[in-house]
């Protein structure tokens, strides 16, 4: 006996199993998003907290329990491409030279970056013209550059560790300045910029890792020679103060 075939007879085919509901955006994700849509709009002095309250569609009561301003929405913006790139986990560069880790990494951040490519641009034509923020915004890049060296499998720790960072801080800045001008698909002019400030970097570090051994030994008699001091002090006797009916006595005589 055959079965009749729904599309046949007329009958409807079973609907099919609905598709998992996306989880509605979070408050910080739309305001984060109306942000990067001002951004790539307007520049960065036109638009106010409201504009972004209105684009995001929250009251400002919200905005103020979400971020305390812009910058800290920027803030919010960078750890959001943090998560994207840590959340990527690729073993296939595991056996590679560190600089390929390091590169195939920031390639990664500059590809979770792109849809948001225009709001960064005239984020950071604003940046070179306010010191503060400009100065706000490097300690954010730096923590996203330590976690992207992390990835990397390249922990940066020790006396340098500071100057390191902002080192790779500015050759990231000079590659997102090649990155905004380059409209190719393959982004040959982004890869040959960063490749170069990668190798800029090797130079940079090998030379200050010189330094530091250089500077060493003066960095440890320098500290043994604060820690005597300070035994020194702590050892010295104190002077007991003479009371007073002794030099009244002393007076008398």
């Amino acid at each position: 006996m055959m079965i009749p075939d729904a599309r046949s007879t007329g009958g409807s085919e079973p609907d099919a199993p609905p598709a998992a509901a996306r989880p509605a955006p979070s408050v910080k994700d739309r305001i984060i998003e109306a942000l990067m849509e001002l951004s790539a709009e307007r520049e960065w002095d036109d638009f106010g907290l409201t504009d972004v309250a209105t684009r995001a569609g929250v009251s400002l009561s919200e905005f103020r329990d979400a971020f305390p301003s812009k910058g800290a929405v920027l803030a919010g913006f960078a750890r959001r491409i943090d998560h994207v790139v840590l959340g990527q986990e690729n073993q296939t560069l595991a056996d590679e030279a560190p600089r390929e880790r390091v590169f195939d990494v920031l390639m990664r951040r500059l590809d979770a970056m792109a849809p948001y490519k225009l709001g960064l641009q005239g984020i950071m034509e604003h940046v070179r013209r306010d010191p503060l923020t400009a100065a706000a915004l490097n300690g954010v890049v730096l923590n996203s550059m330590r976690f992207m060296l992390a990835a990397a499998g390249v922990d940066v720790e020790g006396n340098m560790a500071a100057l390191k960072l902002q080192g790779l801080v500015l050759a990231w800045g000079r590659v997102l300045d090649v990155w905004f001008e380059d409209d190719d698909a393959g982004q040959a002019r982004t890869m040959a910029a960063l490749d170069r400030e990668l190798s800029r970097g090797e130079t940079w570090v090998a030379r200050l890792d010189d330094f530091d051994r250089l500077v060493s030994p003066l960095r440890i008699m320098g500290r043994a020679m604060m820690d005597a001091r300070r035994r020194s002090r702590e050892r010295k006797p104190t002077v007991k103060p003479v009371p007073t009916d002794d030099l009244d006595a002393g007076i008398a005589l």
